[in-house]
């Protein structure tokens, strides 16, 4: 019989957290559920923790190689069977109801992808609050590509809707041949989500809180290196050429498109401090003032001393 909801985790030395993931994937209420636990070649435990679940609660692939969170989550969604499709990160979780709440907004609306509300969690295990006011998503109702893109714009988005966590209709995905780009470490969800909503996808609100969020100081999304801007901008420059965009959308695509160049002059910055490069920070941050004044002050007052420093030094 086919289940309703496939899990699929990606694991990549996950070994402390995975047990937590694969529990509230059991625990759901109401929908029938498989649970994908794709090992990204851990060098841990990893593989160990899920192959001590019975075959028959959780399925495992062990790949052969290291494939990026993107390469993994695809191996999962190939080897999946449910009607529905809800990724879940190896070191987070899913309160009971999540999926059934979900799949019952998404069926009632004809729509083929739904999200909801998350549980932010400090490392310590202090429970902050939800990380979108009820309010903001009763708002939504729906979200846009347009909406979908304005919220994903560096600096600006006043909620990063790309720590949403959408579940997806399984044939919605394969008939329109849907799946992670595995070029990208950081942003790999925003253009999976950003393409489903290009090629037609509804996507539903659901403002309850369904998944809980685990800060990890080590986490790869929390360390934003310059390449990885490099690579989501290659992505949206493939994006912009496949897909026919409205007004709205093309206009949050643009302002996007000059935050991730202001970003890249940021970490630009940044890589030349951190080698005693003045001149070469100074003339980064002249070609875009933009990444001094959006990133905060520090790094311009620090800038300002580098080139006094460094006009003092030629003035010898």
């Amino acid at each position: 019989m086919q289940p309703d909801v496939s899990f699929v985790i990606a694991a990549f030395n996950a070994e402390a957290t995975l047990d937590r993931a694969i529990a509230g994937a059991i625990a759901q209420n109401n929908v029938s559920v498989e649970i994908i636990v794709v090992d990204d070649k851990s060098s841990d435990a990893t593989l160990d923790v899920a192959r001590a679940y019975p075959q028959d609660i959780v399925r495992v692939v062990a790949l052969a190689s290291n494939r990026g969170p993107g390469g993994a989550r695809n191996a999962g969604l190939d080897a999946a069977r449910g009607r529905w499709i809800a990724v879940l990160d190896s070191d987070d979780a899913v309160f009971p109801n999540r999926l059934a709440a979900m799949i019952a907004r998404a069926e009632s609306a004809g729509a083929q992808i739904a999200v909801d509300n998350l549980q932010v969690i400090r490392e310590d295990g202090i429970i902050e609050a939800a990380m979108f006011p009820r309010h903001y998503l009763e708002g939504l109702r729906e979200i846009s590509l347009a909406t979908y893109i304005a919220g994903n714009i560096l600096f600006e988005s006043k909620f990063n809707l790309g720590y949403l966590k959408p579940i997806f209709q399984r044939e919605f995905l394969n008939e329109n041949g849907l799946r992670y780009d595995e070029k990208l470490i950081i942003g790999e969800d925003y253009i999976l989500l950003a393409n489903a909503l290009a090629m037609g996808g509804k996507c539903v609100v659901e403002p309850d809180i369904g998944y809980a969020y685990h800060i990890r100081s080590g986490s790869i999304s929390r360390v934003l290196e310059l390449h990885h801007i490099e690579a989501m901008h290659r992505a949206d420059a493939v994006f912009a050429q496949t897909h026919q965009m409205d007004d709205a959308a093309r206009a949050a695509f643009a302002r996007r498109g000059r935050s991730l160049r202001t970003a890249a002059s940021f970490l630009s910055m940044v890589q030349h401090i951190k080698a005693r490069s003045p001149f070469k920070a100074i003339l980064t941050a002249l070609g875009d003032p933009a990444a001094v004044r959006h990133m905060g002050m520090p790094i311009a007052v620090r800038l300002r001393r580098m080139a006094a420093q460094f006009a003092v030094g030629v003035g010898r």
